[in-house]
């Protein structure tokens, strides 16, 4: 896994993630097999559908996107710039935006308190909404590891990959649940970045989770899970970041992983985010076939008429694994 350039791996972590997702959109809500029963021979196109145009990146790279401008912009992690960053494209009235996400950028609270009084008054807030916009912030705090240790160890557990994770899925996502699914993907595609197997890294990623949830994830990531097993839809995190793992282990390479993860059906496009964060990072780049990098494009709602296509989330790729600078605790 080691004959890839770090460059080619960061650039597949967040086009792939794009890549996925646009691909994975027509086919939303879908049942399982979708995928296979639009195209037989396996290599499918940006075909568009369900209002989406071929190669039309939803909310998941959207957000994505705004968490990357934000970071570099503002040379880290500021969690105000963020949320009001949220606001703005949320108020742009995005063709998506998950029901708990809306929920929480327009109910008017503070940055700091709107997501968890949405989760004292629903009760519910471990959807997948915080893992579908992670690739460009786990390439950006890859950097920062996954631990803190030595006699800086407090203050730097405020930069550590999984402590980022948590913090940014925290903004929208009240459930502990959805932060530590965050923070394992966070790690995870940090892994790949270096050139390991991430699959390998799933146990020492556990170990860093939350002792209340431990439990919940290590059965959702375990080798022998299937989507089959899960007991949930996919929209929730845990089947959701699961499926994706399962996608990855059970392929070789990334456009099969793609087809794989879509054809589990359910809410494809964001599996087939998260999927693809993970496989562009192990294979890179050049993994990804033109055909899809070519139609792919993200508009910007709220930000007048930008547009994104591929050559953009490279650069930006490229400028987020490049800042290797400390994050401003917010």
């Amino acid at each position: 896994m080691n004959s890839l350039s770090r460059q080619d791996r960061v650039a597949g972590a967040v086009a792939g993630s794009a890549v996925g997702d646009a691909l994975g959109a027509p086919f939303e809500f879908g049942p399982a097999g979708v995928y296979t029963a639009r195209f037989p021979d396996g290599a499918g196109t940006m075909c568009g559908g369900g209002g989406w145009d071929p190669g039309e990146a939803t909310d998941d790279t959207q957000m994505a996107v705004l968490v990357a401008e934000s970071l570099l912009e503002r040379g880290g992690l500021d969690l105000p710039d963020l949320f009001d960053r949220f606001r703005r494209w949320a108020a742009g009235e995005p063709k998506d935006i998950g029901l708990q996400t809306e929920d929480v950028l327009t109910s008017g609270d503070p940055w700091d308190t709107a997501a968890a009084l949405h989760f004292q008054v629903n009760g519910r807030a471990a959807g997948n909404g915080s893992l579908m916009r992670a690739a460009t912030s786990a390439v950006y705090f890859a950097g920062s590891g996954r631990t803190a240790a030595g006699a800086r160890a407090q203050v730097a557990a405020r930069t550590t990959t999984m402590d980022a994770a948590r913090r940014i899925a925290a903004l929208t996502h009240g459930d502990r649940a959805a932060w530590e699914g965050t923070a394992v993907l966070h790690e995870l595609i940090r892994t790949a970045l270096d050139g390991a197997d991430p699959l390998t890294a799933v146990p020492d990623a556990l170990a860093a989770v939350h002792p209340e949830h431990r439990d919940r994830w290590a059965t959702v990531l375990a080798p022998e899970w299937r989507p089959e097993d899960a007991t949930e839809f996919n929209g929730a995190v845990w089947p959701c970041l699961g499926t994706a793992l399962w996608a990855l282990r059970t392929t070789r390479a990334y456009e099969s992983a793609l087809a794989t993860a879509i054809d589990a059906g359910g809410d494809t496009d964001t599996v087939a985010a998260v999927t693809g964060a993970l496989a562009g990072a192990v294979y890179g780049f050049g993994a990804i076939p033109s055909r899809w990098t070519g139609p792919l494009h993200v508009p910007l709602p709220g930000y007048g008429d930008r547009v994104l296509r591929t050559p953009d989330l490279v650069d930006l790729a490229g400028r987020l694994d490049g800042h290797r600078s400390e994050a401003v605790p917010a």
